[in-house]
């Protein structure tokens, strides 16, 4: 368990999950993000509420909202920022990626390239 800056949040995201954390009535009440396989685009990013840290999990701490990172996300997510926006037709979480290269037309998945792949990618130039 590492704390860490991985993702940040917004006012509204903090709010938002303020909000949830605090009408859960069960004992999941801990959110965790990450990445899975899936959608068109290949990723999509997933959000579950657990009930306990892992070993080797990252916990992002900001305004005492704590939000866990998969470990297996960790490269995917450095410098996103997590938002919560609303219109007139939804709401939802959105993440805002420095990593993400394309996205499904719906919106639904990502293709993200992970920092270190970046990183190796810029260093041979």
């Amino acid at each position: 368990m590492q704390k860490s800056n991985i993702l940040t949040l917004t006012p509204k995201a903090i709010e938002r999950i303020r909000y949830l954390v605090n009408q859960s009535s069960s004992q999941d009440n801990i959110l965790r993000v990450g990445i899975e396989k899936g959608g068109c685009a290949g990723l999509t990013y997933s959000m579950d509420y657990i009930s306990e840290i892992k070993e080797g999990d990252e916990i992002v701490d900001q305004d005492d909202i704590k939000v866990v990172v998969d470990p297996k996300a960790i490269l995917y997510l450095l410098g996103t920022e997590m938002d919560y926006v609303e219109d007139k037709f939804s709401s939802g979480f959105k993440f805002n990626n420095p990593n993400e290269v394309s996205a499904c037309g719906c919106g639904e998945s990502v293709e993200i390239v992970p920092l270190d792949t970046v990183t190796e990618v810029s260093t041979a130039s």
